[in-house]
């Protein structure tokens, strides 16, 4: 039997939703991404064909539709009125997990493609100069081959790049993999991580004293943990 087999409401909910990488497309869709590349960005472990059968099931059941683009060729994926209703619910998930599931980082549970990919969505183009501001970042820790990620701050939003994308940097940032996670998440900040040499910031001084503002952290970085300290 692949259900529970009951008709309780939460049961049949529980059938479509908390299959595995459900909860996380959601989310991916909740936070605006609709092209299939976009949203494989945002859970990177999950492999093409699953995530093709998660939207295909999401789809028959009702929360996920699929449209043309609006701009190109290809497909776009979009909630629907029973899935934009899922918002709080995956929104809670992510602030109960916060406050009562947030504990330090496995080297596992770091992933430098999905952090930057979160921060890009995230960053405010309005605290940097009304001119295009490429933000270089390297992590010291990670394979060469995602060693270097560039930011291009323009307008009202930010492009993320995984290749040079020929402009001069304007701010460079250094840091390992879990300093900046931790930046992210809110349980570092960005002055302590300057201060302590765990970050690096390379640029005129005027673009630095904006990059905290600038680099917008997690939705969930102002929850501060409940989690009582683990038993020795």
């Amino acid at each position: 039997m692949s259900g529970y087999g009951q008709f309780c409401p939460i049961a049949q909910a529980a059938e479509i939703l908390t299959a595995r990488w459900t909860p996380l497309v959601l989310r991916e869709l909740i936070c605006g991404s609709t092209r299939f590349n976009d949203l494989r960005r945002g859970v990177p472990l999950m492999s093409s064909s699953l995530l093709s059968q998660r939207l295909k099931g999401l789809q028959e059941a009702g929360i996920v539709e699929c449209r043309p683009a609006r701009a190109g060729r290809g497909s776009e994926y979009h909630l629907t009125e029973a899935g934009r209703e899922l918002e709080p619910l995956i929104m809670q998930m992510g602030e109960w997990g916060a406050r009562w599931a947030r504990s330090r980082l496995d080297p596992e549970d770091l992933d430098v493609t999905l952090l930057m990919w979160d921060m890009h969505r995230r960053v405010s183009p309005a605290c940097f100069p009304a001119r295009r501001v490429v933000v270089g970042f390297e992590f010291t820790d990670v394979p060469a081959s995602k060693r270097h990620w560039w930011l291009v701050s323009e307008g009202d939003a930010a492009d993320l790049c995984m290749t040079d994308p020929g402009f001069e940097v304007d701010l460079f940032l250094v840091a390992d993999l879990r300093t900046m996670t931790a930046i992210w998440t809110g349980d570092v900040t960005v002055s302590a991580a300057l201060t302590s040499g765990a970050l690096e910031a390379h640029g005129p001084a005027a673009l630095r004293r904006c990059l905290e503002a600038w680099l917008g952290l997690s939705v969930f970085a102002p929850i501060e943990s409940r989690r009582a300290p683990a038993l020795v």
